[in-house]
């Protein structure tokens, strides 16, 4: 064995922190006896702690010096590293106590995808504002994928609208009402309605209608066409907003749209209010249970805030009965 393995302690020993703090206090006050009046102990046990940490740590701490002890090089370096250690100790209690308050960590957000910029990207946002430790990650996901990967713990906050396809009423999900979404017809600019001083989706059951391919923005339409008292002639069935608008551009048929997939004007497009128009009420969905974490709560509350503000905006710039301008939609 090579000179200083004496010092070597095993993996998973044990390291009395109790005894660093009174070696550490003993260089702050340089006597036991000031050392035992501090930490309300007697100068016998002072010593005692010296003693017993000179052994742990397989070197000497102390020498005499008259009547008193003075720090070997070996303590000074203990000091040194002690304090390194008392400092990470607390940093891990900081830590901990900003990761109870919701000050630190991560919270994963699905969303579909045009909830992402008007609504998810905004709450993240207000999130980094105010609690710069907590960090949210986002993912455009559709449900029910979205509802599964909330299951099985991949993700933390999903956001959804009611519909046949989501589990809105399952008892393994927590449901956080955020907004109702109104959904607006986009009529070719030639269209011979298009400048109606009012329209109802009757008025529109001998047109050629645009769906999506699958989901919330193919069941809602559906659903309100038959609730109008007919089945809409669906002549093309686009997964994409853009596409869609320029389909209805060029006179290929009509489409309902969602006022979150709004963004711009787009020429030859209007987009009119209709007066039996379907809606969605759109929300957030939480493991069961888990809305009471500070990070999630701390996330709902901005989903919440950045909900109010963009359904208000949408709703004192939806189209009005006879508007000839209409927005480009992104998905």
């Amino acid at each position: 064995m090579g000179k200083g393995a004496a010092a070597a302690r095993p993996y998973g020993s044990e390291l009395d922190l109790r005894k660093l703090r009174v070696l550490m206090e003993l260089d702050r006050r340089g006597t036991v006896s000031a050392v035992a009046a501090a930490l309300h102990l007697t100068p016998s046990a002072v010593s005692q702690q010296l003693a017993a940490l000179a052994k742990e740590l397989g070197v000497p701490l102390t020498e005499p010096v008259g009547r008193r002890l003075r720090l070997t090089g070996a303590a000074k370096t203990a000091i040194r590293s002690a304090e390194e250690i008392f400092t990470c100790i607390d940093r891990l209690y900081r830590s901990l106590a900003e990761y109870g308050d919701g000050e630190r960590g991560e919270v994963s957000v699905s969303g579909f995808g045009t909830t992402l910029a008007p609504l998810i990207l905004p709450a993240a946002g207000i999130v980094k504002r105010r609690r710069p430790g907590l960090r949210t990650t986002l993912a455009e996901v559709d449900p029910p994928a979205s509802f599964e990967m909330l299951e099985q713990g991949r993700t933390d906050v999903v956001i959804a609208v009611e519909s046949p396809s989501v589990p809105a009423f399952d008892t393994r999900f927590d449901k956080h009402p955020l907004m109702t979404e109104v959904f607006d017809v986009a009529l070719p600019a030639e269209h011979p309605l298009s400048q109606a001083p009012a329209l109802t989706l009757a008025d529109l059951a001998a047109d050629a209608w645009i769906f999506a391919t699958v989901g919330m923005c193919q069941e809602i339409p559906l659903a309100a066409c038959a609730a109008a008292g007919f089945v809409p002639q669906a002549t093309h069935v686009i997964g994409e907003w853009d596409a869609t608008l320029a389909a209805v551009r060029e006179g290929l048929g009509i489409c309902l749209v969602p006022r979150l997939a709004r963004r711009s004007s787009r020429p030859g497009v209007v987009i009119r209010r209709i007066d039996d128009a379907p809606c969605r009420r759109v929300f957030a969905a939480v493991r069961s249970g888990s809305g009471g974490v500070p990070q999630i709560e701390a996330v709902l509350d901005a989903l919440r805030e950045a909900a109010q503000t963009v359904e208000s905006e949408l709703n004192d710039a939806a189209p009005q009965r006879n508007q000839g301008t209409g927005p480009t939609v992104s998905d």
